[in-house]
């Protein structure tokens, strides 16, 4: 929680949960919302209720405003998202952490990110999956969650 105050004064207001799979992302989150009421998004699910009728190219060109209406029909200050795994899909053509970073130019936002942080790069997969994604780790605020044991 200390994060949030500090995310609020950076350009970007975005804060990773960043860990592999059963790390405890998801309960944090479910903690954090208990705790401020701020809304728990589950992306893959909204997401995909307002692109089912959508094209493959109008999803591609859409997602990025359709993600951003979803966050921003709470205007809240916090919102907590969850379940973004659908944001990686190649046929999308699109930049995951770009478009968290756009959002949370307006919302304070925590995110649980599936991958890692190491020798100063954020992770997303493995190197020879098709939705690897490998970025600097700059702009935003993570919290490494280590894998329950």
């Amino acid at each position: 929680m200390k994060n949030v105050d500090q995310a609020a004064g950076q350009y970007y207001r975005l804060i990773l949960l960043v860990g592999p799979s059963c790390s405890g992302k998801t309960t944090t989150l479910q903690e954090i919302h208990r705790r401020t009421e701020a809304p728990l998004i589950n992306a893959n699910l909204e997401l995909a209720r307002r692109m089912l009728d959508l094209t493959d190219r109008q999803r591609a060109l859409r997602l990025p405003r359709i993600l951003a209406d979803l966050v921003a029909v709470h205007d809240a200050d916090l919102v907590l998202l969850d379940n973004f795994e659908i944001l990686f899909d190649t046929s999308l053509k699109q930049d995951p952490l770009k478009i968290l970073q756009s959002i949370s130019r307006n919302q304070t936002m925590i995110a649980a990110w599936n991958g890692s942080v190491k020798d100063g790069q954020l992770i997303y997969a493995e190197p020879d999956h098709p939705e690897y994604k490998r970025y600097p780790a700059k702009d935003f605020l993570s919290v490494a969650m280590a894998p329950k044991e």
